[in-house]
């Protein structure tokens, strides 16, 4: 039997499109749970801070979610670090800690020594032109950015406590079997697109 090259890349276009949206699917569902924090309104003021930062430092949107991209790459080799050290408990406290939409200096020390910050700066400077010092500037905005996403799904503190590691949008982005999975770039452009069609 012959596969039509239209078909086959018709899959192919729909396996990437369900691999960019992994990360996103764990925010959808979080928002959809009670017992998660994650909301509408949370994912917009995530939104809006990243487009304050693009206006402010006069970067288009794809320069930003590039160096989302990238930040959230290495974030996740941090948190798995983390967590390999010192349990779930230490990554998700870090998430919950720093996760919000105010710059912290504190929440880039919590992952990354001084020697790692350049090394991050450098990665983003290669991926996007800006110079790595402007990107060692930005880092304690954008690193709070994505622990912000990490934390749409840590439970309420209402919400009744299982016992075990309940941030499913943590859990998928530290076990994914690859970058490609939980792009956090990614995840930001779904949830602008989710945001526009509600």
């Amino acid at each position: 039997m012959q596969i039509e090259t239209s078909d086959l890349t018709s899959r192919l276009v729909n396996s990437i499109n369900l691999k960019l949206m992994a990360l996103f699917d764990q925010i959808l569902g979080a928002i959809n749970n009670p017992n998660q924090q994650a909301s509408p309104d949370q994912l917009g003021t995530i939104l809006n801070t990243v487009q304050q930062l693009s206006r402010n430092q006069g970067m288009d949107a794809s320069t930003t979610q590039t160096a989302l991209s990238v930040v959230g790459s290495y974030v996740r080799s941090a948190l798995q670090q983390q967590r390999a050290t010192g349990g779930n408990a230490r990554a998700e406290a870090i998430v919950n800690q720093f996760g919000n939409a105010q710059p912290s200096t504190a929440a880039l020390q919590s992952l990354f020594t001084p020697q790692q910050q350049q090394q991050v700066a450098q990665a983003v400077s290669q991926r996007t032109g800006i110079s790595s010092d402007k990107i060692m500037v930005l880092l304690p905005i954008l690193v709070p950015i994505v622990l912000n996403l990490l934390k749409t799904g840590s439970a309420k503190t209402s919400a009744p406590s299982s016992g075990t590691n309940s941030n499913t949008v943590l859990n998928a982005f530290l076990d994914a079997d690859g970058d490609g999975d939980v792009d956090v770039g990614d995840a930001m452009s779904w949830a602008g697109r989710f945001m526009n069609q509600r």
